[in-house]
Formats: C-alpha cells, sequence, structure tokens
C-alpha cells in the first residue's frame, strides 16, 4: 500500500490508535494490579500481627514475652523474608524475631496513634506494616508497644511482573487480531471505490460507456456525477467529430465548383469569388456548430428564394456535363428568421443529392399557404428529381450517419444525416417519397 492511499492512512491510524489505547489500558492494569497485591500483602501482614498478639505475654513486672517458636516457620529462618520486630515509643527495641536477626528495625511512624496500623514501604525495600497497642496487664500495669512486621518487596514485585508479561503477551495477540479485523474491515468498507475506479478502467479501455454497478448509498450521488459527466465529455467529442465531418462534406460542392471553373478562370471570376466567400462561411458556420452548446435562434432574416437560387446556379456549374434543368416553383421573396448557414446546409446538400441521382431534371418547389395538416410549420421546401429514387425500405436507412444510398457512388455518407439532424434541432420535420418526375422528393417543413 501506497503512503498515499486511503487504505494506508486507515491501517496506520488504527493501528497507532490501538498502540495508544493499549498502552495505557496496560499502565491502568498494571498499577491497578499492583495496588490489589499490596494490599493482598497488607492483609497477610495483619493476620500476622494478629497471630503476634495471641502469642504475646506481659508478665507482671511489665515486660513483655514471646514464645520461642511461632506459629509462622519462616520467623524462625533468617533471611527468609519474612520479620517481625516489638518496639517501644523510644525506638527501643524489645524483641525480633530469629529470621530478623542483624537486621535494623524500621521505625514506626510518629503519628500512628493506638489500636491503628500503617503500611509503608521501608528504605531497605521491603513492605512493613505497623500496629500500635497499649497493653495493660493484670497488675494494671500499662505497656505501649509497636508491633512491626515487614516482608520483601520481591513478593510483590514478582507478582506485577508475572502480571505484567501475561498482560503484554495478551494485549500483543489481541491487538495484532484487532489489526488484522481491522483491516478487513477497512477493504470491505472500501469496496465500493474500488468497484467505481475498476469500472471507470473499463470505461477508459472502451469495455463499458458508463458507471452502472451497485455503489454504496454514499456513493451514488458521485456515479450520477460522474455519469453526467461523462456523457458531456462523449456529447462534446461526438460533437467535435461530427463538426468536422460536416465541414469536409460542406466543403465538397464549392471544391467541386471551383474544379468547374479551372478550364475558364477569367470567365468565372465572380463565381470563384462568390464560392471562396462561401466557403469561408461554411469554415465559420462549423465552427460555431463545434463550439455551441445548444440550439441558437436567429434574429436575422434570410431570403429563401434567392439563396436557393444561387446554390443551383453554383451547382449548375459543378454538374456542367449532366447540362441539368432546374425547375423552379420560387416566391419572388421569401423572408424567414433563419439563419444562413444553416438553409445552406439544408438546402445545399439536399440539392446536391439530387444533381448527383438525376437524369437531367432537377425541381425545386417553395409553399408557404398551402401547408395541409400541417399548422405548425411556416414554409415548406420540396426537392425533387427524374433519377432512379430510392427504395421506400430505405428513406429511413440513408438518415444516418456513414450510410450511403449506393455504396458505388462516391461520398462520405453524412449529407443526408446532418441535413436531419439540423431540420430536427431547428424544430422541423423531413420526410422521403416518390417524386412525380420518376425520382425522389424530399419534404422540408421549417417552422
Amino acid at each position: 500500500m501506497q503512503s498515499q492511499s486511503l487504505s494506508f492512512r486507515l491501517i496506520i491510524s488504527a493501528t497507532l490508535v490501538l498502540a495508544a489505547f493499549f498502552g495505557l489500558v496496560s499502565l491502568v492494569l498494571e498499577n491497578s494490579f499492583r495496588e490489589t497485591a499490596e494490599q493482598a500483602l497488607r492483609e497477610k501482614l495483619q493476620v500476622q500481627i494478629y497471630m503476634m498478639l495471641s502469642a504475646a505475654e506481659v508478665k507482671n513486672s511489665g515486660e513483655l514475652s514471646m514464645p520461642a517458636n511461632l506459629p509462622e516457620p519462616r520467623f524462625a529462618t533468617p533471611g527468609s523474608g519474612l520479620y517481625a520486630f516489638i518496639q517501644q515509643p523510644n525506638k527501643k527495641l524489645v524483641w525480633r524475631s530469629l529470621s530478623a536477626v542483624g537486621l535494623v528495625a524500621p521505625a514506626p511512624p510518629l503519628e500512628l496513634y493506638p489500636g491503628s496500623s500503617e503500611f509503608l514501604p521501608t528504605e531497605q525495600g521491603r513492605y512493613a506494616l505497623h500496629y500500635h497497642v497499649i497493653w495493660k496487664n493484670v497488675a494494671g500495669i500499662e505497656r505501649e508497644y509497636f508491633f512491626t512486621i515487614t516482608e520483601d518487596a520481591e513478593f510483590v514485585s514478582q507478582q506485577v511482573r508475572r502480571f505484567q508479561e501475561s498482560l503484554r503477551v495478551w494485549l500483543l495477540a489481541l491487538g495484532v487480531m484487532l489489526v488484522f479485523i481491522q483491516f478487513m474491515v477497512m477493504r470491505w468498507s472500501l469496496k465500493p471505490l474500488r468497484l467505481i475506479v475498476k469500472d471507470l478502467e473499463a470505461i477508459e479501455e472502451g469495455q463499458k460507456t458508463h458507471l452502472d454497478g451497485q455503489y454504496a448509498t454514499e456513493l451514488e450521488g458521485l456515479a450520477g456525477h460522474l455519469n453526467v459527466f461523462i456523457n458531456i465529455e462523449r456529447s462534446h467529442l461526438e460533437r467535435y467529430r461530427d463538426a468536422l465531418g460536416n465541414l469536409a462534406h460542406s466543403l465538397k460542392t464549392p471544391l467541386a465548383i471551383l474544379r468547374g471553373c479551372t478550364d475558364s478562370f477569367v470567365g468565372n471570376k465572380n463565381t470563384v469569388e462568390e464560392q471562396i466567400l462561401h466557403m469561408d462561411k461554411i469554415i465559420e458556420y462549423q465552427l460555431k456548430n463545434a463550439a455551441a452548446k445548444g440550439a441558437q435562434k436567429s434574429t436575422r432574416t434570410v431570403d429563401v428564394s434567392t439563396t436557393i437560387k444561387k446554390i443551383s446556379s453554383a451547382l449548375s456549374k459543378a454538374y456542367v456535363d449532366k447540362s441539368i434543368t432546374f425547375e423552379m416553383n420560387l416566391p419572388e421573396s421569401c423572408q424567414m428568421y433563419f439563419d444562413e448557414g444553416d438553409l445552406y446546409e439544408i438546402a445545399g446538400n439536399l440539392i446536391e443529392n439530387a444533381c448527383k441521382w438525376c437524369a437531367s431534371t432537377v425541381k425545386i418547389s417553395i409553399l408557404t399557404d398551402q401547408l395541409k395538416g400541417q399548422k405548425n410549420f411556416a414554409l415548406l421546401l420540396q426537392i425533387e428529381d427524374d433519377g432512379p429514387g430510392i427504395p421506400p425500405g430505405r428513406l429511413n436507412e440513408i438518415l444516418k450517419r456513414g450510410v450511403r444510398a449506393d455504396e458505388n457512388i462516391k461520398g462520405h455518407g453524412i449529407g443526408m444525416a446532418v441535413v436531419f439532424n439540423l431540420i430536427n434541432l431547428l424544430g422541423g420535420k423531413l420526410v422521403g417519397g416518390k417524386s412525380d418526375l420518376g425520382g425522389t422528393k424530399w419534404s422540408v417543413y421549417l417552422p
């Protein structure tokens, strides 16, 4: 795992938190166990104090006497670790056990009042329990004594050490197990993120088109926004690709016209200049469409009749070898709010196709007041030819991008797709059918 990954950061964070937690737990438990062991030792020494009190006697003279042997055998063994002392308030040693020979009796605390006890560590590394008692014999003589029992601190230290070793082993094993569990939980929790990454890689490799997996609720919004972003980028790419294809297709006709004028450039100078200007407008129009984010409405009017006449005149020179007869049924003027580039795309492609497929005649009509059953449209443009025509079953098929009516005829197969898409964007309708001339008739309804 890399240091910048979420998995690495989470596992390191969990490990540090668990280490700190177990360290504090170990410290608290060790201190608690030490206090418990010390309390147990105090109670043990308290029992020994009571045993010494029951064995001690005060003679009539007031002197304290102890038996030679006590019930606890360790008191009779030198260096056994258990030692007993009896002192008077002036620190005078009255009695010591055989195990305490050669040892200095610890001084009892001065604030210890009769009948009470005090448990303290000593400077010699032992624990001492002091008990203050006032003894009165049958003769009425009172004596004050301090009973002290000490035991080596090693007794408590060994218990604490064994507890520490056992505790650390268990805490280490528990910590490793919890880290492993945390790692598994983390991998399970991050699985939706890995699934999104895998699906994004599949999209990048072209195996998928969008994020379609079953994601966690918290990631559904992210997946949705990513899908929107992917769709927008894909639509932008398709629009740019289409715009380049449209540009190349739109320049075909002006280039064909210019090619037809090469034999006599002087006589066709105006035509050449007109087509060069037209090509410049086409490039500007296609670049504008490639950058546009949606349909735009024109605020300028264009004379549809004049534009169609220009297109027909130019195409007659491009197809001069066919001697095409153009039958025009156009009003003198037909002003419409329309983008001139859109009109050139629609009418230019349809008229050029008619010129390409006709035998000798192309008929162009504009109707503005005879739109039967088409109340939502203001203009009907009809373009017909006397060619072989398109089979009715293929009329819808050739509207797809890249499909040509005849594969043997040169072309890119995008002209009709451009016309169809552009008419739909403008809110119009394109209808194909059989012409009375024998070829194909295209009817363009424009709002």
